[in-house]
């Protein structure tokens, strides 16, 4: 079936927010008393809940303490993320060719939805996006499917005509979960090699590469597989 929808993560897959998500992670972390954390280290939870960060991130497990991590992020992360967040310099116009040949365009995140709805209006981009699900929205975060789901029923697209695309093995998880087709992206922790030692298709350098595999798939249906 032709693809007829395409679906991004948010995180490290359309915009680069790793500066802020570290400041507010290392600022969370110092408010608890926590044990610290090194950039590299952060950067490899990223797109991660903010609860399953701290717990990734410490080792330990008392949801009072994961609870007031995310509330010292959210507080820290109100100040400064949507101006310190930087979108991928071809994510404009790749939207914009996307919608050109018809398709959907959809965000399923853990970031909140408010947030990135501010970092779309910042860069006007929000007439480009027809469904934005965020963390809020859904009770069961990735790789759980929840909000891979919701996204095709709001589209009102059937789970073979879509493509996820994200730069987290979370991402590939919750695709797979959800029957839809995965395109790993190459801007976060895994390279292209990476992903094709996982047997993952993906972009080679960057997301604007991502039309042409489109274009592949609608002519070769099997290529949706991957």
């Amino acid at each position: 079936m032709p693809v007829r929808a395409v679906i991004f993560d948010f995180d490290l897959t359309l915009a680069d927010s790793s500066a802020a998500i570290i400041e507010c992670t290392e600022y969370a972390l110092h408010q608890l008393d926590a044990a610290g954390a090194t950039p590299a280290q952060i950067g490899a939870v990223i797109g991660l809940p903010l609860h399953e960060m701290f717990r990734s991130l410490t080792g330990e497990t008392e949801p009072a303490r994961a609870d007031a991590f995310a509330r010292h992020f959210v507080a820290r992360a109100d100040e400064i993320m949507v101006h310190g967040t930087r979108l991928y310099p071809e994510v404009p116009s790749l939207l914009a060719r996307l919608r050109e040949q018809g398709l959907a365009v959809a965000i399923v995140s853990s970031k909140f939805r408010y947030r990135i709805e501010a970092i779309l209006a910042l860069n006007e981009l929000q007439s480009r996006v027809d469904v934005l699900i965020g963390g809020e929205d859904v009770q069961r975060h990735k790789p759980d499917p929840e909000g891979l789901v919701l996204a095709l029923a709001r589209l009102g697209v059937p789970a073979r005509s879509a493509i996820y695309v994200g730069d987290h093995a979370v991402d590939a998880q919750a695709a797979e979960r959800a029957g839809v087709a995965f395109v790993g992206a190459v801007s976060g922790m895994t390279s292209f090699d990476g992903w094709a030692r996982a047997g993952k298709q993906a972009v080679v350098t960057h997301l604007g590469e991502l039309d042409a595999i489109v274009q592949r798939m609608q002519r070769d249906p099997s290529e949706a597989s991957g």
